[in-house]
């Protein structure tokens, strides 16, 4: 029954206008019919990994079937070409972060790609490999990370975070984040590098600057009680 044809009618007919407007007000831009990620759900139970029709439906250039794409794709069905591949139509963050970067998370090959995506100087694939070790340290047990790795790499991003591209600072502050949060052996560093960095000033074209403050908002974290926090799930 389901092929990229019927598939796309569906989600044509799940769109709504005001998810539609805030899709294209955070750069998303035609085609995009405005599905809420929810109502994706019950069609996601219904045809489950099918990487064939993933691609397919990504290859559309539909922003609303190139994220089903993604929650349909078999990440260790990829290979580092097919991610790359994937990366290339990437055309704004919410693919590059929500939808490429959370497939590679789930991929064994996830830390590899990243780390060339963070040394890549493209802002959005930086932006992705910044963003799938967020995805990374927020649902795998700490030890399926090097401390010194990622000690390195918080070191990084205190050095480089205020010259980084936009798009790449909103995901290393993220990262710092969720390293205070997520992976409790650096938990006291992420925290010290966090004041250190201070606010972070990200541009987003003609709308209003937005302010990033790591440190506080490990604090509000942890007064919910959050530290060592690990979600089930990282795709829909």
């Amino acid at each position: 029954m389901w092929n990229v044809e019927t598939v796309m009618q569906e989600l044509e007919s799940l769109g709504k206008e005001r998810i539609k407007k805030r899709y294209v007000s955070n750069g998303a831009h035609e085609p995009v019919f405005g599905v809420a990620t929810g109502a994706m759900k019950p069609l996601t139970k219904e045809i489950k990994i099918n990487q064939d029709l993933a691609e397919e439906l990504y290859a559309t250039g539909n922003y609303d079937a190139m994220y089903f794409a993604g929650v349909i794709a078999d990440p260790n069905g990829m290979t580092e070409a097919d991610y790359n591949r994937w990366m290339e139509d990437a055309y704004f963050f919410m693919i590059s972060d929500y939808v490429v970067a959370v497939t590679l998370s789930e991929a064994d090959i996830a830390q590899e790609v990243s780390d060339k995506w963070i040394q890549s100087g493209d802002e959005l694939k930086m932006s992705a490999g910044w963003s799938c070790y967020c995805w990374l340290l927020g649902s795998q047990k700490d030890e399926k990370f090097a401390a010194s790795k990622l000690s390195a790499m918080l070191d990084k991003v205190k050095i480089e975070i205020h010259d980084a591209p936009e798009r790449t600072k909103a995901s290393m502050n993220s990262f710092v984040y969720t390293v205070g949060i997520s992976y409790m052996p650096l938990h006291e560093k992420a925290v010290e590098t966090a004041a250190e960095i201070g606010l972070v000033e990200v541009k987003r074209g003609k709308k209003k600057p937005s302010i990033l403050d790591a440190a506080t908002s490990i604090q509000k974290e942890l007064d919910r009680g959050k530290l060592g926090f690990k979600r089930r799930y990282v795709r829909c």
